[in-house]
Formats: structure tokens, sequence, C-alpha cells
């Protein structure tokens, strides 16, 4: 076998929103996978992957949580999290990570950021960017993958936009929902990351994973509203700032109100992809257009209200799905 083949891979963040996606993805490709969470008493007792505990503010739970591992996924954030400036505690965990990667020997780093705009950056995305270039400038190659809005449970971009969307029989527009962005499929971005395992790569590299259409925002809640039958009256106002509108999402939005405010700060300006090189190299572009990927969505988020363990059944269906394609895919 080739020398950087990938058989063993770490999972940071395996307990978020991407991470519950992508690890039976990644166990259906016939990968053995090594899940980490920050309280190991919380991890699920099944699904095939071996959980171990780490935290990457503290540097001495990686080493044992990365050896024997020849690739690492890098999907975690401190957005979230309150306290001193979360931009400090994530370069400092990057660079960490970039350290003790290098020392166990790792082939690849797989990480998932944001977007660039062709602007100055809000504070979230100038640190997501950041995070990129600190892994990339480590000594273990690693794949920088930039996406927009993801389209998929558990993602609180879509959770914004689907409670103002349909929340709301009226609303007043401000300016920057004019903001064009290009939304990809949870399902998409779970493909795009798989495949990040084996494009080629010498040095680290990143790229943009954009889906199949630019939408501003106005568009994005005019189509979803549409998938349940109703419409909204929208009235523009050019002096609704991102500040005025990240206090008024407090009383309409389920979202985090401390992330929705850092989000909607970054929408002041587009979001688009510099090209689509990613998909060249794979030959996986998105499959799902933003109305479908839209309705899966709202349909398992349904599910699992009526059904709290919906989730896991989910992943049984990620598994059955994923793997079907990627034995499509290798007996081509």
């Amino acid at each position: 076998m080739p020398d950087d083949a990938v058989h063993k891979v770490l999972v940071t963040g395996a307990t978020g929103f991407i991470g519950r996606a992508l690890r039976p993805a990644l166990l259906a490709r016939g990968l053995e996978v090594r899940a980490t969470t920050r309280h190991l008493g919380r991890a699920p007792r099944n699904g095939g992957a071996e959980w171990v505990e780490a935290d990457l503010l503290r540097p001495e739970t990686l080493g044992p949580a990365l050896e024997g591992m020849d690739a690492a996924y890098y999907l975690v954030h401190s957005m979230g999290d309150r306290g001193e400036d979360y931009s400090e505690r994530e370069h400092r965990s990057a660079e960490a990570f970039a350290h003790e990667a290098a020392r166990a020997g790792l082939k690849r780093i797989v990480y998932l950021g944001g977007v660039a705009p062709r602007g100055t950056p809000s504070h979230h995305l100038a640190s997501r960017l950041a995070v990129g270039e600190i892994l990339r400038a480590g000594p273990v190659p690693t794949v920088e993958l930039r996406a927009s809005m993801i389209v998929g449970p558990g993602s609180i971009s879509w959770r914004i936009c689907r409670d103002l969307a349909l929340r709301l029989p009226a609303m007043v527009l401000p300016s920057w929902m004019r903001s064009l962005t290009s939304p990809i499929a949870l399902e998409d971005v779970v493909w795009a990351l798989t495949d990040a395992l084996e494009v080629p790569l010498e040095h680290g590299e990143w790229f943009d994973i954009p889906g199949p259409e630019p939408l501003s925002g106005k568009q994005i809640l005019e189509r979803i509203a549409a998938l349940r039958g109703l419409r909204i009256l929208m009235v523009q106002l050019p002096v609704l700032t991102p500040h005025l509108s990240s206090l008024w999402l407090r009383l309409v939005t389920s979202a985090d109100y401390g992330v929705a405010r850092e989000l909607v700060a970054g929408m002041t300006q587009d979001l688009l992809p510099r090209d689509e090189r990613y998909f060249e190299l794979t030959h996986h572009p998105p499959r799902l257009p933003f109305d479908e990927a839209a309705r899966r969505t709202l349909e398992a988020e349904e599910a699992d209200a009526a059904h709290p363990r919906g989730f896991a059944a989910r992943e049984e269906h990620w598994v059955e799905r994923l793997g079907s394609h990627l034995n499509r895919s290798a007996t081509r």
C-alpha cells in the first residue's frame, strides 16, 4: 500500500453538528475512527468509533488521542464559549494541535472553516481564517475547506433562517440581507470532508466548497417559507444594522444569542467562493440544490421532534447512503 494511505482517523469535535454526521461516513468508508470529547461520559455508547477524552486547550491530552492515527479532522471552535476572547482560545488550540499532530507523525489534517469575504472579515470569520492559516503553516499537510451556510439539522445559520422564515408573517428586512452566499447541504459537506483524505497534497492548501447556487438572505427566507406554503411580507429598511438585527433575533430564533450575533456580523458582505477547484479535483460537485436540502432538513427536524431518538436513526441513514455512494465510486 502507498505510504500516504490513510486507515486510522481522529475526529475532533465529534459530538458537534458536523462531527456527528462525519463519523458514520468515515466508518462506512472502512476507516478506523477515533473520536474526541471533553466529557467521556457523554459520548455515544455505540456507532463503531473509539472514544477518547481530549481537550484542545489542554495539550497534554492531545498526544494520547493522536497516537497511532494517520489523519485528523479539526472540527472545533470556541465561538459559543463565554469568558476571554474566543479567537485567542481558537489560535492557541490550533497551534497546540499542529504541534502535537507533527509529533504524532500524522500524514494529514483536514479543517473545516469559513469562506473569506472580499473585504474585511468579521471577528468570527477572521478567527476561523486564522485557524486555517495556523494549521496550514504547520509541519503536517493540511486541507482547509471553506464553507458558508451549511444546510442541515444542527446548523445554527440554518436555524436562524428557518426561525425567521417560519415564525414571522412579516418582517423588516435589513440591507445586509441582500448579501449573497452559496449554501451547501450537510450531505455534500460530509462527502467533501471524506474526499479530503485523498486529495493530492504536498503542503497546506485551502479550497472553497460552495453549494450549487448563490442566494441572498432574502431569497433563502423566501425559499424556506415556500416549502411550507408560506409567504413573508418583507419591507426593506436600510438603517437596521447588524447589531440591532442581532438584538431582534434574540426574540425570534431559538439559536444561541451570542453565536447568532457573531454570525449576523459576518453577513454584511457577500460570502462567495473564489472558484470550484476542489470539485474539479474530487469529481464530486454538490448534488443537492438548496430547496431539496432545506426540504430534507425540515423533515429530519420534524422527525426528531416526534421521536427523541431520531438522530440515531439518521446516523444509520448516513451510513447506508454514504456507504452505497463510496461503493459505487470504488467500482468506477
